[in-house]
């Protein structure tokens, strides 16, 4: 086990021992380490039903179909990595979206070149939020991931945490430990993160000012404010690992699960043309979002309806 794995087992155990609110700084210390060791080997063992691709489970489509509407109404923000394109190349073994008389069809994106944050960003925001839709899009687009803390209405650990550090009853809030940079508003946090991690581009569905909250606050209207408002949960030790990206409805209807119940989460951002998803089908044999490791309980499971079982019976209180 590395010296960082070291550090991270032993702060998590002190939090555990602290009570429900663990300390930010400890989470992201967790995540990074986290993050480390899946390099190395899964850390879960693969649970749930087989994986469906583009396979609606029983009684939830009306379910998927509301929650593919924001991506619909957002013309799709968030679905590519910057710089997308997609090509023809023989069959390497490696990902692909498809295969077509032989060969693979092979979806890349330049997101490789820019600076990566060495921890993962982290975020206060909450599901029903046009403003944090915004950044959660920018995040796809850059790839980058992020350490979680959903702050839904009258949740009692991560929304007055925020307020705490941050001193407003404001979202998003982002802070970057990699530059020691917090900051609100989310055009500025936009800004930052094309400049830093980014080619200092923000693309125009992203900095058409109040038209951009407008078309995300328009968006969510079918999903009637779902993920916004807490249910009671138990708090995991360790952030859930999950694997995703903002427009697909699959994933959002995960995430909606993740925010009621307050569950801190690093996401695997994966937008189409990601290198992170050549990662996933390497450790899994199948990409497929959302994927969820749990490192709390030894689980991994892909499939939405599964994934949101699993929470509910797991961490609902």
């Amino acid at each position: 086990m590395s010296s960082l794995t070291q550090r991270a087992s032993a702060t998590a155990a002190a939090a555990g021992q602290a009570g429900r609110r663990p300390a930010s700084r400890t989470v992201v210390t967790r995540a990074m380490a986290q993050q480390q060791q899946q390099q190395e080997q899964p850390l879960t063992e693969l649970k749930g039903p087989k994986p469906q691709p583009f396979t609606v489970a029983r009684g939830q489509l009306t379910n998927i179909a509301s929650a593919a509407f924001p991506a619909l109404m957002r013309l799709g923000s968030g679905v590519f990595a910057s710089g997308y394109k997609v090509s023809l190349v023989p069959d390497d073994g490696q990902y692909a979206v498809a295969t077509i008389l032989g060969r693979k069809l092979r979806e890349t994106s330049v997101v490789s070149a820019f600076k990566r944050p060495e921890q993962p960003i982290v975020l206060y925001e909450f599901e029903g939020c046009p403003f944090c839709r915004k950044v959660r899009e920018a995040v796809c687009i850059l790839d980058i991931d992020v350490l979680f803390y959903p702050c839904p209405k009258d949740g009692p650990t991560w929304r007055p945490e925020a307020i705490a550090k941050g001193g407003k009853r404001q979202f998003p809030y982002m802070i970057d430990p990699n530059t020691g940079t917090a900051m609100y508003e989310s055009d500025a946090i936009i800004s930052y993160l094309f400049n830093t991690y980014g080619d200092g581009k923000v693309p125009l569905g992203l900095r058409l000012g109040p038209l951009t909250a407008i078309s995300c606050g328009l968006a969510q209207l079918p999903r009637m404010a779902k993920g916004s408002a807490y249910k009671p949960s138990k708090l995991p030790k360790q952030p859930l690992v999950y694997w995703g990206y903002e427009p697909s409805p699959f994933c959002k209807v995960v995430r909606e699960k993740l925010n009621e119940l307050e569950l801190p989460h690093v996401q695997r951002t994966c937008a189409r043309g990601s290198p992170k998803r050549q990662e996933l089908y390497a450790a899994r044999g199948h990409f497929q979002v959302p994927f969820l490791e749990d490192p709390n309980t030894g689980v991994a499971m892909f499939e939405s309806s599964a994934i949101m079982e699993y929470l509910q019976q797991t961490y609902g209180a």
